[in-house]
């Protein structure tokens, strides 16, 4: 470790402890104000052993595993299985269903297959943050498409899923056909961004809360995963009224009450802040057609991103969806499969 990466770690690590800090008081604050209240909270936990039944709608494909060299990947694949690929790759906190408009969209031209990331849902779930480098999660990904049977595909990520589709295309270009990210910036603008940016600074605060251990998994859990509702319907964040359904959260629920569950999707975080790799500065310029797509009501990463990429890629292309949140491909599914179609019937 680089004594400028030593620095930096330590000054993530005093920023954390301060936040987690303040997170701690105000539980203890909740609690002194609203004991009975609180105490609820806590024992609000619905025990889910059965599967919500939108997790088995035939429509979205057919579920199976593949073990990789170290791990075992969870998928979901929709499509004829001689047509080209498409790779879903979800981002935080998430899993496969976050595609379900896409899984039915695309396989029409194409054999369309979700992922749980290693640590999600259905996946193994290795202990360590640093069974979570950006390599290793690269490195999932060029084992799993050819054990799908194909030598490339188009690859599309979303958020943390996203990171991990630059980073896939930056260093095997020769098995991705076109690529498409969704509401994630590419890797180096994004560390530039945040050094310069004190607005972006300030709606990062989460990734430095989740480098505390256990304090993260606890707040994410409690009160039921309330944690799940807020992210996904809620009023600041949250998607469009009505576009994601009660059994839509409780599957998210039940994906995070697994074994394991919030542990895997953190340590992504925290192997991001500690792993010197992840913070290079000297990257291959990418040379395949990228499509970025970027829901403007995004309250975690900010608008002037997507157009920093162009720095990085030799033909980029760029959508935003003003109505759009964070979780854009569930927001508005139509509007995004569109520029999708429209970005993969283009002859590059």
């Amino acid at each position: 470790m680089t004594a400028a990466h030593y620095i930096q770690v330590v000054i993530a690590h005093v920023i954390a402890a301060g936040i987690g800090l303040m997170c701690i008081l105000s539980l203890l604050w909740r609690c002194v104000r609203h004991p009975f209240k609180f105490i609820q909270e806590e024992t609000n936990r619905k025990k889910r052993e059965v599967m919500p039944a939108c997790l088995n709608d035939p429509t979205l494909g057919t579920h199976g595993f593949i073990h990789l060299e170290h791990v075992k990947l969870h998928y979901v694949s929709n499509g004829d299985e001689k047509k080209p690929l498409m790779l879903l790759i979800h981002g935080f906190p998430e899993f496969w269903y976050s595609w379900r408009f896409q899984l039915r969209a695309f396989a029409d031209k194409y054999r369309v297959v979700a992922i749980d990331q290693r640590g999600y849902a259905e996946s193994e779930k290795p202990n360590g943050y640093n069974s979570y480098t950006t390599e290793k999660l690269v490195g999932d990904i060029k084992q799993l498409i050819p054990a799908l049977g194909h030598r490339s595909g188009v690859i599309v990520g979303h958020d943390w899923g996203g990171a991990i589709a630059w980073a896939f295309a930056m260093k095997h270009q020769d098995m991705v056909d076109k690529l498409i990210v969704l509401n994630c910036p590419h890797p180096s603008t994004f560390r530039a961004y945040l050094r310069k940016s004190f607005a972006q600074f300030k709606k990062s605060w989460y990734m430095f809360l989740f480098q505390v251990p256990y304090l993260p998994e606890y707040m994410l859990s409690r009160d039921d995963f309330r944690s799940v509702n807020e992210m996904f319907t809620g009023k600041h964040g949250g998607v469009k009224v009505g576009t994601v359904s009660e059994e839509d959260v409780e599957a998210y629920k039940y994906a995070f009450s697994r074994s394991g569950g919030f542990t895997g999707p953190l340590n992504f975080y925290r192997s991001a802040m500690k792993n010197e790799k992840a913070l290079a500065t000297n990257v291959p310029k990418i040379q395949k057609p990228t499509l970025i797509v970027w829901g403007c009501k995004d309250v975690a990463v900010s608008e002037e991103l997507p157009a920093l990429a162009k720095d990085y890629v030799t033909n980029l292309t760029i959508k935003y969806i003003q109505g759009a949140s964070h979780w854009v491909q569930m927001d508005t599914p139509d509007i995004v499969n569109e520029h999708m179609r429209e970005f993969l019937e283009e002859i590059n």
